[in-house]
């Protein structure tokens, strides 16, 4: 019942994103006018807007215009419900799960903006770099009255200080700084200040794990692009998916990995 009642939110959750997803590089606010048709521009009513289930039932296009409407609305819906499940699997109930949910958030309006513009936007930095710091530094707090109430060790998950949270954006940010003047721009300078802001969440070794998966995954997906010929070698493609991704594998599965690395050494 518990899975259910977090895909459904979600779901919900993904459907704010999509607003987020398509009005912000366009300099729109997020908040007016109300939900409606690109196209005809016709007001969108609740029924309209049911996650996942009003885009099946409609068969893919709007109620008022016919006008085709894109799955991805109904994939981002889909895809933000099974994160936030798969969250409560691996992190189970506690601040941790919070933070993963948050970050994830973050992390899908900024991956689906970046894969359609090619552009990671400040003004969403601007927001993901402070609340980083802010639930981190709630966190904390969270983690010692549970100590001191008796919840065992570990309730809360990648607990980061003030100054892990800073070596963290100079790891992340500094390693995308340095890949940029080595490869004279190959690296934007969005993907600079995302892994610098990524780096507040994450911490110090945390920032390093998911900038190195960033890149096993970034690197992979280039072979396979180049193999498939849906690239060449010197098209140009948005990393910040691929941080992203980094990202959510170090949240949910960070800890097992550094300490499977650490007792191989």
């Amino acid at each position: 019942m518990i899975n259910f009642i977090f895909f459904l939110f979600g779901s919900i959750i993904g459907s704010f994103l999509n607003v987020c997803i398509y009005r912000l590089p366009q300099g729109e606010s997020i908040v007016t006018p109300p939900s409606h048709c690109t196209v005809c521009g016709k007001q969108l009513k609740p029924w309209d807007m049911i996650p996942i289930l009003s885009w099946l039932l409609l068969k893919g296009r709007c109620r008022y215009c016919g006008t085709a409407i894109s799955v991805r609305y109904g994939v981002i819906e889909l895809l933000t419900g099974i994160l936030f499940v798969w969250c409560l699997e691996i992190l189970g109930l506690g601040p941790a799960l919070f933070k993963a949910l948050l970050l994830f958030s973050f992390l899908l309006v900024i991956t689906f903006i970046d894969y359609d513009h090619q552009l990671i936007l400040d003004k969403v930095l601007l927001w993901f770099a402070p609340v980083g710091v802010a639930i981190n530094l709630l966190i904390n707090h969270i983690n010692f009255f549970a100590k001191a109430a008796g919840y065992p060790e570990g309730f809360v998950a990648l607990q980061t200080g003030l100054p892990d949270m800073l070596i963290g954006a100079l790891l992340g940010g500094g390693a995308f700084l340095l890949i940029a003047v080595v490869s004279r721009g190959g690296m934007g300078g969005g993907d600079i200040k995302f892994a610098a802001a990524l780096g507040l969440w994450l911490g110090g070794r945390f920032t390093l794990l998911a900038v190195f998966l960033s890149f096993l995954f970034g690197g992979l997906a280039g072979i396979l692009l180049l193999l498939l010929k849906r690239k060449g070698r010197r098209d140009m493609i948005p990393f910040g998916p691929f941080i992203a991704l980094g990202a959510v594998v170090t949240i949910l599965y960070g800890v097992d990995i550094l300490k499977w690395y650490l007792q191989r050494m």
